[in-house]
This record gives structure tokens, C-alpha cells and sequence, in this order.
């Protein structure tokens, strides 16, 4: 492998729940720009997800069963926002980096 190849935390994983990488030497080709706007879809439906939860949790009276799945969904958001935070903050530069400077 290139030493200027970076491995992309993609944002899905295999279907054995383990993560997949993308191999890249930049920016720009079909596979990142699909995780780009996967992970785009993903922050957005969060943040849906987050304004429904807060308005069924503010209520007292919110049945449990969606109390239940609120949380779930919630917990599934959270677990996606997470990825997608260590994938950007893989391709941060380093500072003092050769490659950066």
C-alpha cells in the first residue's frame, strides 16, 4: 500500500456488524462521496429524531413503549454520529505531519 493511502472509516459497517475502510489517496471518488452524503443523511436524521424525542420526553404522560423506542432510536443516532465523529477525525491532519506542511 501507498504510504500516502489513508484508510476512511466508512459509515456502515460489514454484515458481520464489523467496520468497513475505504483505501484513498484523496478525496473525491464515488465511494467517499457516498459516505459523504451517508454520513450527511445520518447527522440529519439525528437531529430528527432528537427534536421528536424531546418532545415525547418532555410529555409525563408518554406511553413507555415509546419512551422505549425513542430511546432506541436515540441510542442507534448517537451510535452513528459517534462513527461518523472518528471517521472526520481520522482525516484531520497531524500536526507537525510531514505530508501537512
Amino acid at each position: 500500500m501507498d504510504p500516502r493511502t489513508k484508510l476512511r472509516l466508512l459509515p456502515w459497517s460489514s454484515p458481520e456488524g464489523k467496520p468497513c475502510f475505504l483505501a484513498t489517496a484523496g478525496e473525491g471518488g464515488y465511494l467517499s462521496r457516498l459516505a459523504d452524503e451517508t454520513e450527511d443523511l445520518q447527522l440529519s436524521e439525528g437531529l430528527e429524531v432528537l427534536v421528536a424525542a424531546r418532545k415525547l420526553l418532555g410529555d409525563p404522560l408518554s406511553p413507555n413503549v415509546e419512551v422505549r423506542y425513542t430511546a432506541i432510536r436515540l441510542s442507534e443516532c448517537l451510535a452513528d454520529a459517534l462513527r461518523v465523529a472518528e471517521s472526520r477525525g481520522r482525516r484531520l491532519p497531524v500536526p507537525g505531519d510531514a505530508d501537512t506542511e
